[in-house]
């Protein structure tokens, strides 16, 4: 018996979606990131790209727990001499969830080809709204 290898004539991608109303940030993410990459399956090949759709909804209502709010930042540089941009949790997740949980599922996901591929699968939406109505995605309790 040989071992099965997947790759892409038989990989079948579905879509879930993930509410994370009163959840923890990070425990959303590091679920969204299984799923992106096709850890949950059976069939899962290290080396093959065979992931799912995922869509996180209701980042807004999102929980940072300890003191991550007043205490995490996020930092960016804008390639100029002195050009590091900070910005503390409790600001961007009032501004820009969507960006927050993005970020986090980020970090989570390797940083190549795969992972790159991995990103465009994801789809975050700070309300309860979202457009991937027709793909019927299955709920996904954390």
């Amino acid at each position: 018996m040989s071992t099965f290898m997947a790759n892409k004539g038989n990989i079948v991608r579905k879509w879930y979606i993930l509410d994370a109303a009163g959840k923890p940030l990070g425990k959303t993410a590091a679920t969204a990131a299984v799923l992106l990459r096709g850890k949950h399956k059976p069939e899962y090949t290290p080396h093959v790209d065979c992931g799912d759709h995922v869509i996180i909804i209701n980042c807004a209502k999102a929980v940072l727990t300890g003191n991550k709010l007043e205490q995490k930042k996020w930092q960016r540089h804008t390639g100029w001499i002195g050009g590091l941009k900070e910005t503390k949790y409790a600001t961007l997740m009032a501004q820009r969830p969507e960006k927050a949980m993005e970020l986090a599922v980020n970090g989570m996901i390797p940083n190549n080809t795969i992972g790159r591929a991995a990103r465009t699968r994801l789809r975050v939406y700070a309300g309860t709204e979202y457009a991937q109505v027709a793909q019927k995605p299955e709920k996904i309790e954390l």
